[in-house]
């Protein structure tokens, strides 16, 4: 495996699951057999036949030098303007922007020093400005803002080190300005914003002594950011604007400590998973007290897979027995859950090979996901492809990963025009590629002769992404948001 993509972490692995009840048999309910989608064999033939011709996915410029190895990442859109970060292993970061064109891919500034110490992280788009934040040695932790010049790529503020090195996190666009959390040493979190200068960069507020107060789950819904403190004394849902008076306790979800379990993904509908054992509870909010409420609740671990119209979906373990990823549906407007499916194991109940799907992206009117089949993490023994419109005869597997890349993450991304690109490998020995589906054997192909793709990232017209060369080195590549291959695929759909 090339030295550039050790920075791609298998997040599959690093997930955790659990067991969950067993479920007998119930009658409706299809076997795997009907459930699992054509043999991975013939969806071989079908996307080597529909592979796009050469030209289609492009490189976008070359950045990385021959024989450096380097990761490059955190793609993100600023008005109609990409940014990245590229960072070698033998020290120094750069920060790009491009316009989709060679000419217009350049280095924005360089951030020099030893490997990972000076290396941007957590890009933001505020407006027609990047904030990101930089770690150094002697400053500790930075904010940074970049218009996408040198001049204007400038150190807003630096946060001393704490006992603990202070860290970043959970940070958003609201009305127009950066709104984030500062963790570390024993002062507690607190909420800051920033307009982008350094008079205009301010703690809010301070939640000293708020250990509960979570550091990974955090919602935006309208123009508020959503989080979660849990302590002793009960668990609560808190919104701010990036304003001490608009930084409010919405509603008090449990008496007693419980846990954030997971949060919907951004442009779904605000959901969250409350842990509070042996129950796992599924909520939906709109930020105000009214509109939080449980929907229900599951005597066993469940994950949030995506939503549908009316309804969301969460997988779990179906029983120790059968070890299979188990689909229910609940509807947003309460009413109780229904289950859908359970999807084939084909480890069986081995205790060391359990199945998670990652969150689901949506296209059409369907949810598209990848279900890892995992061992001793971060590794897999199996990663597919799956689809589904919310029904049992509509869930079906598009796309079997049998010979499982080591630190790969598989990545699943909607291109919001009908078609999903995802990372694929069909024998062995071979490199993961990049395909396209529209759901079906008979509309996904191959897209280019490009390894490893990751980071998807729409911007305008087009997608952009990061892929290695023939030569194993990471570069910039982008395809249109539309393509058809081979002429008339899109309309071809079984």
């Amino acid at each position: 495996m090339s030295a550039w993509r050790w920075g791609l972490l298998l997040c599959l692995g690093l997930m955790g699951v659990g067991c969950g009840e067993a479920v007998s048999g119930e009658p409706g309910h299809p076997s795997e057999e009907a459930v699992r989608a054509t043999p991975v064999e013939e969806g071989a033939r079908g996307v080597n036949a529909q592979a796009c011709p050469p030209g289609v996915a492009s490189r976008v410029a070359a950045i990385t030098p021959p024989g450096v190895a380097s990761f490059m990442g955190e793609l993100t859109p600023v008005q109609g303007t990409l940014y990245f970060i590229t960072s070698t292993f033998a020290g120094g970061s750069v920060l790009w922007h491009s316009d989709g064109t060679e000419a217009g891919t350049v280095p924005v500034k360089v951030f020099p020093g030893p490997p990972g110490v000076y290396q941007p992280r957590n890009l933001v788009a505020v407006g027609n400005r990047l904030f990101f934040q930089a770690p150094t040695l002697e400053n500790g932790m930075e904010l940074w803002i970049s218009d996408g010049t040198a001049g204007g790529t400038q150190r807003i503020k630096y946060f001393p080190p704490r006992t603990n090195a202070a860290v970043l996190r959970n940070a958003y666009e609201v009305d127009g300005r950066l709104v984030f959390f500062l963790w570390g040493g024993g002062a507690g979190p607190e909420l800051w914003r920033s307009d982008g200068t350094a008079a205009g960069t301010l703690r809010v507020r301070s939640f000293s002594g708020s250990e509960g107060l979570s550091a990974f789950y955090s919602l935006k819904a309208g123009n508020a950011v959503l989080f979660f403190l849990s302590n002793e004394a009960g668990t609560t849902l808190w919104r701010t604007d990036g304003t001490l008076a608009g930084t409010t306790s919405i509603k008090r979800l449990d008496a007693g400590r419980t846990y954030v379990n997971g949060v919907s993904r951004p442009g779904q509908p605000p959901l969250f998973i409350l842990e509070d054992r042996p129950n796992f509870e599924v909520w939906k909010t709109d930020g105000t007290a009214e509109g939080t409420a449980r929907l229900d609740s599951f005597g066993h671990r469940v994950y949030l897979l995506g939503t549908l119209g009316e309804f969301v979906y969460v997988t779990s373990v179906d029983s120790p027995v059968t070890n299979r990823l188990r689909i229910d549906r609940l509807s947003l407007n309460g009413g109780g859950k229904t289950r859908i499916t359970a999807l084939p194991n084909p480890y069986g109940s081995s205790e060391y090979t359990t199945p998670y799907a990652l969150p689901a992206v949506v296209s059409g009117n369907e949810l598209y996901f990848a279900m890892a089949i995992l061992i001793d993490a971060p590794d897999a023994a199996n990663v597919s492809l799956w689809v589904t419109d919310g029904s049992a005869a509509g869930t079906r597997m598009l796309f079997d990963n049998r010979f499982v890349e080591y630190g790969y993450s598989y990545p699943v991304f909607a291109t919001g025009e009908g078609q999903v690109l995802f990372g694929g490998e069909l024998s062995a020995g071979g490199r993961v590629v990049p395909y396209f589906t529209q759901g079906s054997v008979a509309t996904q192909g191959k897209l280019a002769d490009i390894f490893f793709p990751n980071a998807f990232t729409r911007v305008g017209n087009r997608i952009f992404f990061t892929a290695s060369d023939d030569r194993a080195e990471g570069q910039l590549w982008s395809v249109p948001a539309t393509f058809s291959c081979p002429p008339g695929l899109t309309e071809a759909r079984q």
